[in-house]
């Protein structure tokens, strides 16, 4: 495309609809894919997404555009098109205020003019000014409430009760829809449906069986449990454990195989940072144990990891 053409929308924007799956990238959420559905299809309301990091609301949105893209939304959500636009990335380029806002009014005026086009904004508590300043939600009330724009945010429990919650003309305009963190067997799904696109992504495989992956998932699972993590890591299920998962993948890869096996998933275990230096420990321990047998039939040489 000539840059001529080029909207600010194409510049700062990211359509979902148009990437590609390799697999369903909201698995186990779709009462929170439902709710955000019928919000969308409710007039002048848009949904906003609440809950803790790391749980998965971005992937609910992605979740969403998945099921646009194979046609397994309703028929008057079919065709749509979901546009995330990264507001901290807009306001960090921006040279001055009045930049940033002329940005942001140009982006509401393009997303308007679009038919059927869904705006999401991750971290949607930007939105509200804070300091007198740029007050995008201001911006984005009247096509919310004419309805020419839907949306869908997401915000932290945090984030939404120090600032959203502060502009109750702007709150009118959601539903809100709470996002929880997954339980422990809903994650371990999350993680046996994420691996094919681990796999298409990083270009590493896992040849055993699906027993056997699950096995090494439901440890990985269990070893960041709540009371596990290192206080300060905001990550939660499942995103916590998808970062030690693909920790295992760029392992095989570091090492120019095409397999992962016990060896990394044990490297990846043992430089996890998101839990207890005296957890991991225990864990450690605990690995060596459970998978003796992989360990012994694979030949693996522990003195020579960590």
């Amino acid at each position: 495309m000539d840059s001529d053409t080029l909207t600010l929308i194409d510049v700062y924007g990211d359509n979902l609809t148009e990437k590609e799956y390799i697999t369903d990238p909201a698995i186990a959420r779709d009462d929170e894919i439902k709710q955000c559905i019928l919000t969308l299809l409710t007039p002048e309301k848009s949904a906003l997404l609440v809950g803790k990091a790391g749980i998965g609301k971005t992937a609910i949105v992605e979740g969403i555009a998945y099921r646009i893209q194979k046609g397994l939304v309703p028929d008057a959500l079919k065709g749509w098109s979901i546009i995330k636009i990264n507001v901290a990335s807009l306001m960090g380029v921006a040279t001055n205020e009045a930049d940033t806002q002329s940005k942001l009014d140009v982006i509401v005026r393009e997303i308007a003019a679009r038919d059927k086009t869904i705006l999401f904004i991750d971290e949607t508590h930007l939105l509200v000014s804070r300091s007198g300043g740029i007050d995008f939600a201001n911006l984005l009330k009247p096509s919310l409430d004419r309805g020419s724009i839907k949306m869908i945010g997401a915000t932290t429990n945090e984030e939404y009760e120090a600032y959203i919650l502060r502009d109750r003309a702007f709150l009118r305009r959601f539903q809100k829809i709470e996002v929880l963190e997954a339980d422990q067997a809903t994650t371990v799904k999350i993680l046996m449906g994420t691996i094919p696109k681990l796999e298409h992504q990083i270009g590493v495989k896992i040849n055993y069986q699906p027993y056997e992956i699950e096995k090494f998932m439901k440890f990985i699972v269990d070893m960041t449990d709540e009371y596990k993590r290192i206080y300060e890591i905001s990550s939660r299920y499942p995103d916590i454990c998808l970062t030690i998962v693909a920790n295992a993948f760029t392992y095989a890869l570091y090492d120019n195989e095409k397999v992962v096996t016990t060896k990394h998933f044990y490297k990846a275990i043992c430089n996890a940072k998101s839990v207890y230096d005296d957890v991991k420990v225990k864990e450690i321990e605990k690995f060596k144990e459970v998978f003796k047998d992989y360990i012994k039939n694979e030949n693996v040489n522990l003195n020579d990891m960590g």
